[in-house]
This record gives structure tokens, C-alpha cells and sequence, in this order.
């Protein structure tokens, strides 16, 4: 059984969300994998709510490496994808081969997380009908039109699919997760 997890994120990315998820799933002695349109150095981003806005701002924040280019994953060798937020999501749901992976993962059976706008994805690859989903909050209307039912919480699981809303969902989000990960490994016998 891989232990591997897939990483989906591009320049943009909410970096704490990237950040955490790397060392959270190293911390739980997973591997987790970054794929991004192309290898190379990532710029992540800094999003949080400043007095006085009404939406959020961004500021540049720290780079990660991609491990892989999307074009080169196979579902098949991994445990899970997690869809991570941030602007990446923006224009990583324009791009087919994208799509075409989360369809691979959902044909497979793979379990499939989304945090904040990372669910953009989800609905962009016709994903969310049906489903009962989470995001952040400026993504519902996406979540509704594509045909899926959003709910104001934290953390939602429908099946093998978990979204979470922001990065201040993490401790609901991760304890889903991992709840749901070691459904993978009890089931290898691990």
C-alpha cells in the first residue's frame, strides 16, 4: 500500500495551507508528493483579513519545490490527493490534464481532499454534483451552480471526498484526514 500523498497546488497557493500539509502528512510519517503544472520552485502566498476589507488581501509569502509535474502522476501510486487553496485553483481548473487527474483519482476510488478554493477544482472537473461540500465561503455559489449542496462547516465528508473551508479549519480538516487514512491502512493491515 503507497503511503504516498499528492499535493495539488501552483504559484499562488495559500502558503500555509501547502506548508502545513507537507509537514503534517512528514509529521504522520506519510510522503506527501507536490505536483504543480511544471517541476520547479513555487511561489506561495500569504491570504489572511486585514480590518476594514471586505475580502481577503495576499502578500508574497515562502517557495516550495514541485516535486512533479502533474502530466507525469498516475492516481494509481498514490493513497490520496489533497487539493490545496489559495489563487492556484484559479487557473489550475483551466488546464485539462488537471481535470483529468481528479477524474483518475475519483475512477480509482483514491481518497480526495479540497481546502478553501482548492474545491474550485472540484467543481471545474464535474466533481461536486451530488455532493455535500465545504469551501470558502466566496466559492458556495461554484459549489451550488455545479450542482453540489454547500455547508457552513468546518470540515465535510461525502464519501471519499473531504473538503474543509480555510486554513483555520486545519485541526477539523487533518483530523478528518487522517481518520479517513487510516481506514486506508487498517484495510492494507498496516
Amino acid at each position: 500500500m503507497s503511503r504516498k500523498v499528492l499535493l495539488l497546488t501552483g504559484d499562488g497557493g495559500d502558503g500555509y495551507e501547502v506548508l502545513y500539509a507537507f509537514q503534517r502528512f512528514l509529521e504522520a510519517r506519510w510522503e506527501p508528493v507536490i505536483a504543480a503544472l511544471a517541476r520547479r520552485p513555487l511561489h506561495l502566498v500569504i491570504r489572511d483579513r486585514e480590518p476594514g476589507w471586505s475580502t481577503y488581501v495576499e502578500r508574497p509569502g515562502h517557495t516550495i519545490d514541485a516535486d512533479v509535474a502533474v502530466t507525469a502522476v498516475a492516481a494509481k501510486d498514490f493513497a490520496a490527493l489533497l487539493i490545496l487553496g489559495g489563487r492556484a485553483p484559479e487557473y489550475l481548473r483551466n488546464d485539462p490534464s488537471v481535470l483529468s487527474l481528479l477524474r483518475e483519482f475519483m475512477r480509482q476510488d483514491k481518497w480526495i481532499f479540497a481546502i478553501g478554493h482548492g474545491v474550485q477544482l472540484l467543481t471545474a472537473a464535474g466533481l461536486a454534483t451530488g455532493r455535500m461540500l465545504t469551501a470558502h465561503e466566496h466559492v458556495q455559489v461554484e459549489v451550488e451552480r455545479a450542482g453540489g449542496t454547500y455547508l457552513s462547516r468546518q470540515a465535510v465528508r461525502d464519501g471519499r471526498l473531504v473538503t474543509g473551508q480555510n486554513w483555520r479549519s486545519h485541526p477539523e480538516f487533518y483530523r478528518e484526514i487522517f481518520f479517513c487514512l487510516g481506514e486506508v491502512t487498517r484495510g492494507a493491515g498496516s
